[in-house]
Formats: structure tokens, sequence, C-alpha cells
């Protein structure tokens, strides 16, 4: 897979360690802006993450599940079915980045 694959066909390039790093400061000022509830994760929730994606690149998600397998498969799916990369996971929160390619909001160290 080269360096120039679109990360919206659900391949998406892996970030560098400097990149996640950088990433990952970014990460302490943001709120979740995606919070799973009771009915875990739908259709809706999926939907709206690819929207928040588009709009902001990385995200924090605040995960529902009682326990750390549940909360990784939640993760799992949810960058399956969008194409981002997990950046962290911090206890029953998650980072995810999906670079916009028609509109880059930020700018990632080499």
């Amino acid at each position: 897979m080269s360096a120039s694959t679109s990360s919206r066909d659900g391949a998406a390039a892996t970030l560098s360690p400097s990149q996640r790093r950088y990433l990952r400061g970014l990460c302490h000022s943001l709120h979740p802006v995606i919070m799973l509830g009771a009915k875990g994760l739908t259709d809706a929730v999926i939907k709206e993450l690819k929207l928040a994606l588009d709009r902001h690149e990385l995200v924090k998600i605040k995960l529902s599940g009682a326990d750390k397998d549940e909360r990784r498969a939640q993760i799992a799916e949810l960058t399956q079915a969008t194409g981002a990369e997990l950046v962290q996971e911090i206890g029953h929160t998650a980072s995810v980045f999906l670079r916009n390619e028609d509109e880059p909001k930020l700018a990632l160290p080499r």
C-alpha cells in the first residue's frame, strides 16, 4: 500500500510515530464530540463520527463499554467503519484521526 492511498476508501495511511505524538498532544485540549450511550454503536453514531472527522479531522470519543475488551471492540468497529486511525485510548476515551483530503485542517509533521 502506498502512502498516497486515499484514507476515504477505508485504507488509511499509517501515521508515523512523530505524527501520532503530535496528535496526542492536540488531544489533551479536546472535549469528546461523540458519546456512545446505552444503545452503543449505531449507524447514526457512525454517520455523526464521519461528519465530525470531515469537519475536524481529530475527534475525541467517549466510550460506553463496561470492560476494556468491549471498548476495544467499539473502537475497532468505529475505525473500520470510518477509515480513521486510533491516535490514543485512555480509559473510556479514545481519539481518532482521519485526514480530510479536500480541505486539510491540521498540518502534520513529517
